[in-house]
């Protein structure tokens, strides 16, 4: 049976106190409130460390990781450095990542494979523009994200990766994707994975949807057959709205 995950994704959010606050809130939480799905937190670098050594009842993940072992690029975290502070995984290919930055599929898939070699846990993400969805483009990006960034690993290493679907055009848009359209889009990538992989393999993957989750729509988009929990954003900023994250599992 394949893992339900609420993951949240903290940004570049939070000053060291905000962070130490949160982090202990979530912890009690949990230890107060068992809950029926596994816990992590993608947080900024600069927290990593402490999160890590004095919170053990949930994931810490990086929010990014360089696809290069070491050497001279400026401002970057190896995997190395990540694992000699024990974090757990990492965050790789957010829509952020490739807008801002402008990072390639062919990078990201640089960025899961090392972090595979290191023993980090990758969250991949993928997903489409509000521009590719209105030209009917959406399975086409999808696909086209997931063969380059993942289809050279091997069975073994794609089963320790956690795909995320973010329909970039349904976050801040105006525009509303349905849990129907999650799932329809969820079902698409399971069946790559499939086509690649095999049915059993594709069956125990973890994808989740990462687009606007909240306590409203959590148990909805939740319930459906190949969505398999949350990247949460904004949601995952305050522990009202992430423990009803997390809650949802309880009532599915």
């Amino acid at each position: 049976m394949r893992k339900k995950i609420v993951a949240g994704n903290w940004k570049m959010n939070k000053t060291r106190s905000e962070a130490k606050k949160l982090l202990a809130e979530i912890d009690s939480y949990i230890q107060s409130h068992p809950p029926k799905c596994e816990v992590l937190v993608g947080i900024p670098f600069v927290y990593l460390e402490n999160a890590k050594a004095n919170h053990k009842n949930f994931g810490i993940y990086s929010e990014d990781i360089s696809e290069h072992k070491s050497g001279a690029y400026t401002g970057e975290i190896s995997a190395e450095m990540l694992t000699s502070i024990e974090a757990d995984g990492a965050i790789i290919g957010h829509s952020e990542r490739r807008q801002y930055h402008h990072e390639t599929d062919e990078q990201i898939g640089a960025k899961v494979k090392i972090a595979l070699d290191n023993g980090l846990n990758p969250i991949f993400c993928n997903g489409e523009v509000l521009e590719e969805r209105k030209a009917g483009k959406h399975f086409d990006v999808v696909k086209k994200q997931t063969e380059t960034a993942l289809f050279g690993l091997t069975a073994d290493e794609i089963k320790k990766v956690v795909i995320a679907y973010e329909p970039v055009w349904a976050i801040g848009t105006g525009e509303t994707a349905t849990p129907e359209q999650a799932q329809e889009i969820h079902a698409f990538i399971r069946s790559l994975i499939a086509e690649k992989y095999g049915k059993d393999l594709a069956d125990s993957l973890s994808i989740l949807y990462g687009g606007s989750v909240k306590p409203s729509n959590a148990k909805e988009i939740f319930s459906k057959p190949d969505v398999d929990g949350g990247l949460i954003g904004g949601a995952a900023l305050n522990i009202a709205d992430f423990s009803a994250l997390i809650d949802a599992y309880a009532e599915i």
